[in-house]
């Protein structure tokens, strides 16, 4: 029996800043940008917005603070953060409330200035109890213990990790958007500085600034405005732990399970995505989902990517942007990948084009592997 919720909602509007270096403009200043540009995108108006979806981890009530700073007027409100995946999590949350009738036009929006007001990744003022004292580099000492016990389990190799990360280049080269491009080598990565073993430089994503936006409504109206509609097909959401040291299994994240929920709902599998958008902070988080949201076996992740399958040209296009590996990263980067999904189902990626996409999946990743969701995204023909 089809899921009551699919296709009942759709991405019609995206903004995207791109201004990945941006001296003298503040958060909020790339966020409303993003809005604006998403507005604009599907032919609406601030009055239209009656639903505000928002997370930052550098300001205490981002919801208030847009709201105001917009001039919103909200009949429903979400400002839930679970990091980088939250954006994917209010994508849920406003499916459920667009189709309950809690709102009409739904909002969910970013902004940060993480390189240009620091030039490096800012963490939030939240040490954990048990692992302070042991004085990790947070977050990378996290995702550092994942790739170490992957390793350790099934024989995956730093060659494998800079795998994943000459791919996300090799895509970046295809998108003039990208901020890192140009040529790069394995060797060149495997002589990155160590910053946690086995994480090196060359393992961690960028840090950069931007801003993102998304406006959602129900699929009968989305259908009359100007853009194809990215229908809603399957979302799914896991929360697994807060500190690395209570995470169940260092090698399997709870997308397993928000996978699994979003393809349920989509009534649809892993053999049917043309196109995968998956958070990629580190290398391994790459290789991670990928076994985890079903595309290949656990543990056979590293010679799936070595084999090419995730570079351009492969048989699964994976991160086409360039990745928070290679195109940006601006603190909390999952709201980019349903950026770039939406982009691939209309068709604008002119070089990195998938060719035939018609459903995608974005997959975003919130604290040390703590938060996970997962949405499935279609064009009309899906429906």
């Amino acid at each position: 029996m089809t899921h009551p919720l699919r296709g009942r909602a759709a991405i019609v509007g995206i903004g995207n800043t791109k201004r990945w270096n941006a001296p003298g403009r503040s958060a909020f200043d790339q966020l409303q940008e993003a809005v604006i540009l998403a507005l604009e995108d599907c032919g609406l108006t601030l009055k239209d917005v009656d639903g505000l979806f928002c997370a930052m981890s550098s300001y205490g009530f981002p919801v208030l603070n847009t709201a105001e700073r917009l001039g919103l007027s909200l009949r429903y409100a979400d400002g839930t953060m679970v990091g980088g995946a939250s954006f994917l999590f209010h994508i849920q949350s406003a499916v459920n409330a667009l189709d309950s009738g809690l709102c009409d036009v739904a909002l969910i929006c970013y902004g940060s200035n993480q390189l240009s007001a620091g030039g490096r990744l800012v963490s939030m003022a939240d040490p954990q109890p048990y692992e302070a004292p042991y004085k990790p580099r947070y977050p990378i000492s996290s995702y550092a213990l994942a790739a170490a016990r992957h390793m350790h389990d099934f024989g995956t190799t730093r060659e494998n990790l800079a795998d994943v990360a000459l791919a996300a280049r090799a895509w970046a080269n295809l998108n003039p958007d990208a901020f890192a491009r140009g040529p790069l080598t394995r060797d060149e990565l495997l002589s990155s500085r160590m910053v946690s073993d086995p994480i090196s430089r060359a393992d961690c994503c960028l840090v950069t600034d931007g801003g993102g936006a998304l406006v959602l409504t129900r699929a009968d109206r989305a259908r009359d405005l100007p853009k194809p509609p990215a229908y809603i097909l399957g979302t799914g959401t896991a929360v697994s732990h807060r500190q690395i040291m209570a995470m169940p299994d260092l090698t399997t994240t709870a997308a397993a399970q928000s996978g699994q929920r979003a393809y349920a709902m989509a009534g649809l599998g892993p053999s049917d995505i043309d196109h995968v958008m998956v958070y990629d902070a580190f290398t391994i988080t790459t290789l991670l989902f990928l076994e985890d949201l079903g595309f290949c076996p656990k543990g056979e992740g590293g010679p799936f990517i070595s084999s090419g399958a995730i570079a351009p040209g492969g048989s699964l296009p994976v991160n086409t942007n360039g990745g928070g590996l290679s195109c940006n990263h601006p603190g909390m980067y999952g709201l980019f990948t349903v950026i770039e999904a939406v982009e691939q189902l209309r068709g604008n990626c002119g070089e990195r084009q998938v060719q035939g996409a018609e459903v995608a999946l974005a997959h975003g990743n919130g604290g040390v592997l703590s938060s996970q969701a997962t949405a499935i995204l279609g064009t009309q023909a899906t429906l």
